[in-house]
């Protein structure tokens, strides 16, 4: 089901004066969440319009009230192309980073990150913003700041979480970067009283001056305790730039934070076509959690751990104990002889775990052209899992480029009961007037309901054509390879950590990293 439409916007709307590197009616990185109280009731966020240099002219809320058979849209007030201004506290050029939250009541709560100017540049500035909204999202309060800097610090990779276990708890989360480069700090916003008003913005985690935080993302287990999941990177014994995932908890609800719980070493070493070299903007160094029932856990992530760094593939890792202790990482993408990117983990009601990923399975040799599908894949144990196609091939190669070909450095994967949902980016039929849009599918059983039925699903008055329904593929999880100490490995997954934070953040300062790599 094709979710996004043209664009709300008009071209080079930003007041920027910029007039070159836009991609108008393109939709990416998605986020999703469904009313607890009332599933028929989703709300899907992305970016709109995305920019070559970065972000986006907005963010665009999806919303629907019959379980996605039809969808209205909503411009967001976080830029000037939403209708943010001065007055009502968007007065941004650009925005970027959507993500969304429903709570226990019924309240929605959205997040973004906006900026005017380049980052680290003088008089530029950069904030964390959220609104809520109490009609499932048609209306939206006026964005409020949890965060504003200027040229001296960058605030990135927000999400925001609202406590399913006390519906007056809302979480905001992100990492905070000097212009200098030497620490990256992870930073908490809180509200008490459902997002009238927020706490003060404070820190929380310190890597250190050796490094830093990035994809802080919490979620809340089911005896209440809060995890903040993140990246870290630091500068290794080897004085190569090392990432590894892990968590810090709260029990208090985010008054007081534990120590750092290592859960994995990530050697990622990024996504390119394979015939003509060109960079996919992925989930490199990201990485995906969900809570499940019993104060369970599963993280996803890519690694190239597996195959000596040819790709990535998709790693798994568990928690059956609040994060005390993690399981071995196995790797469960179905096809490990080409590369698969960008992972997104959910759990059903039942204790399912779904994942869902791109992979190359369906590309040639043809240069011109870079097939591409989208999998979901679920599990009972982490062992035996079961994947079917979530969307039928489609061209990569005409996806915005930002820094390499972009759907979002996220997807999103939601549930309702005992039913998965992707809600996912995808690129149009050759039309680079239009060259992603948004969908959603609902998928039940481990095939996709639509292709189940036979029945083209109508939208808006356009029929769209559902995925031929196939039986699931049934495949076990392999153990992934230790890293060791390979030195090529370790080398390749150095420079793309350096690769995939100069993409993040223009102007990050890597001159430290380097210093240290070349002057150990």
């Amino acid at each position: 089901m094709r979710v996004s439409t043209t664009s709300p916007f008009a071209p080079f709307c930003d007041g920027s004066g910029q007039n070159v590197g836009l991609y108008t009616s393109a939709e990416v990185e998605p986020q999703l969440a469904i009313n607890p109280r009332n599933a028929s009731n989703m709300v899907g966020v992305w970016q709109q319009d995305r920019w070559g240099n970065g972000s986006a002219q907005g963010i665009v809320a999806g919303i629907t009230f019959d379980g996605g058979t039809t969808w209205q849209q909503r411009p967001m007030p976080f830029s000037h192309c939403g209708g943010g201004t001065v007055l009502n506290g968007g007065d941004y050029v650009r925005v970027s980073d959507p993500w969304v939250t429903f709570g226990a009541d019924g309240i929605v709560y959205q997040a973004a990150l906006s900026s005017t100017g380049g980052s680290f540049q003088l008089g530029s500035v950069n904030a964390i913003v959220a609104s809520r909204s109490v009609d499932g999202g048609l209306t939206w309060s006026n964005p409020a700041t949890l965060i504003s800097d200027g040229g001296a610090f960058f605030n990135d990779k927000n999400a925001i979480t609202a406590d399913p276990t006390d519906a007056r708890f809302v979480y905001a989360t992100w990492d905070r970067l000097p212009a200098g480069g030497d620490s990256g700090p992870s930073y908490f916003a809180r509200s008490a009283d459902r997002a009238l008003s927020w706490e003060p913005a404070r820190l929380i985690y310190d890597a250190g001056t050796s490094g830093q935080t990035l994809n802080n993302q919490i979620v809340v287990l089911t005896d209440g305790t809060l995890v903040n999941f993140f990246t870290q990177l630091d500068v290794g014994a080897n004085r190569l730039v090392t990432a590894s995932i892990g968590i810090v908890r709260s029990t208090d609800k985010g008054v007081t934070w534990s120590t750092r719980i290592k859960i994995a070493d990530v050697t990622s070493v990024g996504t390119r076509d394979p015939e003509n070299g060109t960079r996919v903007r992925d989930g490199s160094n990201l990485g995906s959690i969900a809570a499940g029932a019993a104060n369970s856990m599963s993280v996803v992530w890519q690694d190239a751990r597996g195959n000596g760094g040819l790709h990535d593939d998709i790693l798994y890792a568990k928690s059956t104990d609040g994060g005390s202790t993690w399981s071995a990482p196995v790797r469960i993408n179905a096809d490990a002889s080409v590369p698969s990117f960008t992972p997104t983990v959910a759990v059903r009601a039942d204790g399912v775990v779904g994942v869902t990923y791109y992979d190359f399975r369906s590309n040639t040799t043809n240069p011109a052209t870079l097939l591409t599908d989208y999998w979901l894949t679920r599990s009972t144990d982490g062992i035996t899992w079961r994947e079917v196609r979530a969307a039928a091939a489609f061209d990569l190669s005409i996806a915005p480029i930002a820094n390499g070909l972009f759907l979002g450095d996220y997807q999103a994967l939601g549930t309702i009961g005992n039913v998965f949902v992707p809600f996912f980016a995808q690129t149009s039929n050759g039309d680079i007037s239009n060259r992603t849009d948004v969908y959603s599918i609902v998928a039940r059983n481990g095939s996709v309901a639509s292709a189940e039925s036979g029945v083209p699903v109508k939208m808006t008055g356009e029929v769209t054509k559902p995925v031929a329904a196939k039986p699931a593929r049934k495949y076990r999880a392999e153990p992934a390879t230790e890293i060791g100490n390979e030195p090529a490995l370790r080398k390749a997954a150095h420079d793309n950590t350096i690769r995939v934070m100069e993409t993040r953040v223009p102007g990050w300062n890597a001159r430290r990293l380097r210093e240290a790599n070349a002057n150990p």
